[in-house]
């Protein structure tokens, strides 16, 4: 097939989409168990120095609240990362690691709500994250699991053979 062909570019479009939509499910899959783990992770580091659940229920109302916000979510996350990687590769306007630090806010007010408090952070960290009381923002979608974070890889390679194949002379 010629570079730059019609044919070419829909086939590198459809790549890109199904890719897309493989990340889409694997991030989403591992988002609840993401969150249920963050909250567990600083509830564990809480306790270690000292700290102790005063709410009724304890640890175990902790976990029920952190399933729970799990869920949230992969529900809040669920369209708009499913439009992001189903968008067209010139109009795709955001990362999905961007869409995913927006969630943070779910384990943070887990924690929150249970008393927890927040940690100190780095000016850099309070300025660029002011919702993730707790250190929690991902540095990539390495954290959802090695499913994730090699689709996303796959997908971003996909992404710049998709936006060559439009643009190049």
């Amino acid at each position: 097939m010629p570079p730059g062909s019609g044919r070419e570019k829909a086939e590198v479009d459809r790549h890109l989409a199904e890719i897309g939509a493989q990340l889409a499910t694997a991030v989403l899959s591992a988002v609840p168990g993401w969150v249920e783990g963050s909250v567990v992770q600083v509830l564990e580091a809480f306790e270690a120095a000292g700290g102790t659940l005063d709410r009724v229920g304890g640890y175990t109302e902790a976990l029920t609240r952190a399933r729970r916000a799990g869920q949230q979510a992969a529900a809040a996350l669920r369209g708009p990362l499913q439009s992001l990687l189903a968008a067209d590769v010139d109009v795709q306007w955001t990362t999905p690691l961007a869409l995913l630090r927006q969630i943070v806010v779910f384990p943070t007010a887990v924690l929150g709500d249970l008393g927890v408090p927040p940690l100190e952070r780095d000016r850099f960290a309070e300025n660029r994250f002011p919702d993730d009381s707790y250190g929690l923002t991902p540095t990539s979608l390495a954290v959802l699991g090695e499913e994730p974070a090699q689709l996303a890889v796959v997908w971003g390679a996909a992404k710049a053979v998709a936006h060559r194949a439009r643009h190049r002379p």
